[in-house]
């Protein structure tokens, strides 16, 4: 087992959750956390207990975002207009690893950020091999003509567990997809339940 997809499971039993909805997922075998304790009953969780849970599942969603790089995009996201955690959201969201997995050209984030990082994606007819690269809407980002029998690519488009959602308007016939808007909360796909607002809250005590 690689070191990404041992990470992806430990996110998933640390957290409890089955974050991605992956039917792969240990959560679904063992609700239960790891380690010889992980069967004890759970105490009554702290405030911030919960929000740094919230933050960390976040971080784990997209890929276990090192904190430094996280606690930028929040910084960012608090200088906006608008909601913070809207916009939190929003930011994650248009990052290029987070739009291939959403375009459903890998089957995972982890394998999203590998894809980009090797050079097989194009935005706006350019090769990025930055994971965190930001999108615009109306970009198009594809795959490159050299990598579009990767077998990794074909498993993901047949993978009926998710779909695309509709910010994104994904061609595989020529492995190609448009960002074409930022979304809010309500739009994104999670398989398990997002709270921004506990990251707002983490942040602005710690």
């Amino acid at each position: 087992m690689t070191r990404r997809t041992s990470a992806k499971y430990k996110i998933d039993r640390r957290m409890g959750e089955n974050i991605w909805g992956r039917p792969k997922s240990p959560v679904n075998r063992r609700e239960y956390g790891p380690g010889q304790h992980g069967q004890r009953r759970r105490g009554k969780m702290s405030d911030f207990g919960t929000q740094l849970r919230a933050k960390q599942k976040l971080k784990g969603y997209y890929g276990d975002v090192p904190e430094k790089q996280f606690r930028r995009i929040f910084a960012e996201a608090e200088r906006m207009r608008g909601d913070t955690g809207e916009n939190l959201i929003g930011l994650l969201e248009r990052r290029l690893d987070a739009v291939v997995y959403r375009a459903k050209f890998v089957p995972t984030i982890f394998a999203a950020r590998q894809f980009v990082n090797h050079g097989h994606v194009l935005v706006n007819g350019q090769r990025v091999n930055i994971a965190s690269y930001r999108v615009s809407e109306g970009d198009v980002i594809e795959v490159r003509e050299k990598s579009r029998q990767l077998a990794v690519l074909l498993e993901a488009v047949q993978l009926a567990e998710r779909d695309v959602p509709d910010y994104v308007e994904a061609d595989h016939s020529k492995m190609t997809a448009r960002f074409v808007r930022t979304p809010s909360l309500g739009d994104v796909p999670y398989a398990a339940i997002m709270e921004p607002h506990l990251v707002v809250e983490f942040y602005a005590k710690n």
